[in-house]
């Protein structure tokens, strides 16, 4: 798991209702809603977002309940939000601690493309010691993105407490 770049997770607004749920999902503490991150590049209305997410250097983060998670990735990206974690998943890499990037794992190979997250989906999943691994070390976030360039990947961690 890398640092998110900007250093400032919420984007300086940790104290609205946005922010206080953006920082919730990082800690692992909303297992039943959905975090969504779009890229500025792929949304038509930054400011018709902004009145349910959290603005962040080059994006917005939305925190929704479960199926309302689901609709909005749908509605923003045109997929399924089940199939593309699905896809997501075959492919290792590193996606941010605060969900709103990552690194490609096809930079190398795909150097005359941009490398950029242009959306995240991520979900949170409660400590089980009984499954073992990670998650036995605390709660899981799963995060699933895909690049500019084509690319998903996916990458699972222990959130922060």
């Amino acid at each position: 798991m890398s640092d998110g770049s900007d250093g400032d997770r919420a984007g300086g607004h940790a104290d609205d209702a946005a922010g206080a749920l953006y920082e919730a999902f990082l800690r692992g503490e909303r297992p039943d809603d959905i975090l969504v991150y779009l890229h500025e590049e792929g949304v038509g209305s930054m400011d018709d977002l902004l009145d349910i997410g959290t603005r962040v250097d080059d994006g917005v983060v939305l925190v929704l309940p479960g199926e309302d998670g689901k609709a909005a990735f749908e509605s923003a990206t045109g997929l399924d939000a089940m199939d593309f974690a699905g896809m997501a998943m075959q492919t290792d890499g590193v996606v941010h601690d605060d969900c709103t990037g990552g690194e490609c794992p096809e930079r190398d190979e795909k150097p005359d493309s941009d490398h950029y997250a242009k959306f995240v989906f991520a979900f949170a999943e409660e400590e089980n010691e009984g499954v073992g691994g990670i998650y036995a070390e605390g709660d899981v976030i799963h995060g699933y993105a895909a690049c500019a360039c084509g690319t998903t990947y996916s990458e699972k961690w222990v959130a922060e407490s």
